[in-house]
């Protein structure tokens, strides 16, 4: 008896080790940036704060930048996926670990903002692709 209760703690303890990939990639996902600040004559400052940094900048003919931002949509934390991996988890007794990773690893799509900046740091052409 007392082995059987060993056996099964131990199973316990590497299915809770196992599984929950799926669980933290649902909470971990990144916020959707506030797209509607980037528009023709936006001042940089307002731009980067929903974006972030540039992955790139380069000097122009404006006598201002060239900035390139990578930035990613349909992707944001969500308690409530977590919380379903997580009973799927339980449910399946981790082997929904199969799944739930793969569907959690293609969430969001990403996107490549170029926007050139003039001298007064105020976007003037904007284009975007995804990647």
């Amino acid at each position: 008896m007392t082995k059987n209760l060993l056996v099964s703690l131990a199973a316990v303890a590497l299915l809770a080790t196992a599984s929950g990939c799926s669980v933290g990639m649902a909470m971990s996902g990144k916020k959707q940036p506030d797209l509607t600040v980037v528009k023709t004559d936006a001042n940089r400052q307002d731009i980067e704060l929903q974006l972030g940094p540039p992955v790139q900048t380069s000097s122009n003919d404006l006598g201002g930048v060239t900035a390139i931002y990578d930035y990613e949509v349909g992707n944001e934390p969500s308690a409530g996926r977590a919380i379903g991996h997580g009973l799927a988890d339980v449910l399946t007794l981790g082997a929904w670990e199969l799944v739930g990773t793969p569907v959690e690893a293609v969430q969001g799509d990403k996107y490549r903002l170029t926007i050139v900046y003039d001298k007064d740091n105020k976007a003037k052409t904007i284009s975007s692709q995804k990647l």
